[in-house]
């Protein structure tokens, strides 16, 4: 009777019970392909039942799928870190599956935690790696003691470090060995993972980034996918330069990079570097020579522009040398785009990617696309930007920055703008100020929205404090119109508050100050009244040419009964120009006291051109308790957006 009611309970409890009942019926029968596919799609269900996932592991076993039930092993201990059993069973599939340092961690794990049987069996199995590993690396360091340029060696002696997890020994050899042997671009590879495992992030850097630039392009591929997101430093290209003197794509950027620093002659320094390694670098040449013309050392400037003239080609490089000497142009029988072939495919490639929505693609592309050619000004905006949407905005200040010397004026304008944009948040004080005016047919009223505010940056402080003035308030300004007073409050708010920094789109604030009125109203008892308000907000956008939008504010206000206020805000849209875009409105608002006019959700579309915007939305009260008007409502709004 108890086992029945225990069943019972137990499919009661477990909304995928049917469908494991039927994966045991299925491995009963011997037909593991089912017993697999029902067990996986149970655990979709109740992904908690560690007890179904390692009876999974098992069946992929009999099945011969080693890897995956190494995987369901290594989830059912990371879901219970008490699962010792589980961490063995991974432990013993890593090894075979080829992940002997992987393997020999968990049993290091497992022998220095686990209880006393699992303990005994992890000894024994680490014992059986750790040994010929240590063999094996006292061996090789015998004979890199004896044969200190012996290339196989190092290499041998930094793999088997690897494995027993000692990244020190790996870094020394892995170095060693690229300083003997400075074609095989793979060693860069493996230093920079070594570096990083040791926390020697700029060295890692360095590696990574000489291993991205140039040479073979499978290694260079895996490097770049190990670097930051962010664009490198200067001192990270220089470290790069010394692991990699002879890299001259390498060299290249970092001069292009210097020269947006304003280090022209650093710049310079780096250029003759490279035609020295690379007598047909033509680029290099011509932009050698532009920056001694520019100092007007037009006699050692000649030679490399001369270079490029006499190479013959007919492009836009040649174009430049004979502009800057002065020289008439020539004419070209038919365009040269062999050249920019890579560069246009990435462009491309880019473009795409922001259209549908991947900006890590599109960065990847314009990446490679500025390799290809660095003084392409509008691939440096494009880059801007891309950083600025992934909320890299460091970095997306430093090419900002870089675009602002564009020849192109719109180029130049657009960098300057956003960059004085940006540039605040890394300011001490930053000041900025907002405004909303909007007619609402609903209300038969022009209302306005405004806050100015000065707000302290403290470095390294996960605060901010700030003075704000805020205007709330409205064209009729008549106290018998029928709409709380939350619409318009016909004062103007000094205040001080402190707001946390920003974190993945979310951020809260507190403020405390005082209202005053400027017009005397019958719901208020007087024109000074204090007002303490505190929010929480998240704002999230994913897409390019087709987006969605949604934002969150929690906001409490003390005036207002002691209020809770919840809105949501989602638009779905379409781009169809740079400054025009089509969206439809999905709105919720609600409120702790239960007001109807703080209880509504409404619907409809809207367009926006530039900062102008139209809704037109139909909308219905969740309380109609006190409410003077119908139920449902039709508001046409349209205001603008400025802010600074």
């Amino acid at each position: 009777m108890f086992s029945v009611l225990a069943l019972l309970l137990s499919s009661a409890a477990d909304p995928a019970y049917a469908t494991f009942d039927q994966a045991y019926t299925a491995l009963r029968t011997r037909d593991y392909d089912a017993a697999i596919a029902l067990f996986r799609a149970g655990l979709a269900i109740s992904p908690h039942r560690n007890d179904i996932r390692k009876d999974l592991a098992y069946t992929l076993l009999k099945t011969g799928d080693t890897t995956a039930a190494r995987d369901h092993f290594a989830e059912a201990a990371r879901r219970d870190p008490r699962d010792f059993d589980s961490l063995l069973e991974q432990a013993f599939l890593a090894y075979e599956t080829g992940e002997r340092r992987e393997a020999r961690l968990l049993f290091d794990r497992v022998r220095n935690t686990g209880p006393e049987a699992a303990r005994m069996t992890a000894i024994q199995a680490f014992r059986n790696i750790d040994g010929p590993l240590a063999e094996g690396i006292a061996r090789w360091t015998q004979v890199v003691e004896r044969e200190p340029d012996n290339y196989s060696a190092r290499c041998e002696l930094a793999r088997l470090a690897e494995e027993r997890n000692d990244w020190a020994l790996a870094a020394r050899n892995l170095a060693e060995a690229w300083r003997i042997k400075q074609t095989e671009r793979k060693i860069l590879l493996d230093l920079g993972r070594a570096y990083q495992h040791l926390d020697r992030t700029e060295h890692s850097v360095a590696a990574l980034l000489a291993a991205s630039r140039g040479g073979q392009a499978r290694w260079a591929e895996a490097a770049r996918a190990l670097l930051p997101s962010r664009y490198p430093f200067v001192y990270e290209f220089k470290l790069a330069v010394e692991l990699d003197p002879n890299n001259a794509e390498l060299r290249r950027e970092l001069a292009y990079l210097l020269l947006e620093m304003k280090e022209q002659r650093q710049a310079e320094t780096q250029f003759e570097a490279v035609v020295a390694r690379r007598e047909d670098d033509l680029l290099s040449h011509a932009q050698l020579g532009f920056l001694k013309l520019q100092r007007r050392d037009r006699e050692n400037a000649l030679p490399h522009l001369q270079r490029v003239l006499d190479a013959g080609a007919e492009d836009d490089l040649t174009d430049r040398v004979l502009e800057a000497l002065e020289l008439p142009k020539r004419l070209r029988r038919r365009p040269d785009a062999s050249r920019r072939d890579l560069f246009a495919e990435a462009l491309a490639m880019a473009d795409k990617s922001f259209d549908a929505g991947y900006l890590k693609d599109a960065l990847r592309y314009l990446t490679i696309a500025h390799e290809h050619d660095p003084g392409d000004f509008n691939v440096i905006l494009k880059l801007a930007r891309a950083e600025n949407m992934l909320k890299n905005d460091r970095a997306a200040l430093e090419w900002f920055a870089a675009a602002r010397n564009a020849p192109d004026p719109e180029i130049a304008a657009e960098a300057t703008r956003s960059w004085r944009n940006l540039s605040p948040q890394f300011a001490r004080l930053r000041a900025s100020f907002w405004a909303l005016p909007f007619f609402s047919s609903r209300w038969a009223n022009v209302f306005a929205y405004a806050q100015g505010k000065l707000e302290m940056n403290l470095p390294g402080s996960p605060i901010r404090p700030y003075m704000s003035i805020r205007f709330i308030g409205d064209l009729r300004q008549q106290v018998r119109v029928p709409y709380s007073h939350y619409l318009s409050e016909t004062a103007v708010i000094p205040a001080l508050g402190i707001a946390s920094r920003p974190y993945k789109g979310a951020f809260a604030w507190a403020e405390a100050g005082a209202a005053i009125s400027y017009i005397r109203r019958n719901d208020q008892p007087g024109r000074i009244r204090s007002d303490y308000r505190a929010g929480i907000s998240y704002s999230m956008k994913k897409g390019g040419r087709d987006y969605f939008e949604h934002h969150d504010d929690l906001v409490y206000i003390s005036r207002f009964g002691k209020a809770g206020l919840l809105y949501t805000q989602n638009k779905f849209g379409r781009v169809l120009a740079d400054d025009l875009r089509i969206y439809w409105n999905v709105n919720l608002t609600a409120d702790t006291a239960r007001q109807y006019w703080a209880n509504f959700a409404e619907t409809g579309p809207g367009v926006k051109w530039r900062q102008f915007s139209v809704d037109l939305v139909r909308g219905a009260h969740l309380v109609n308790a006190g409410n003077p008007r119908r139920p449902n409502y039709t508001d046409f709004r349209a205001g603008v957006r400025y802010a600074r």
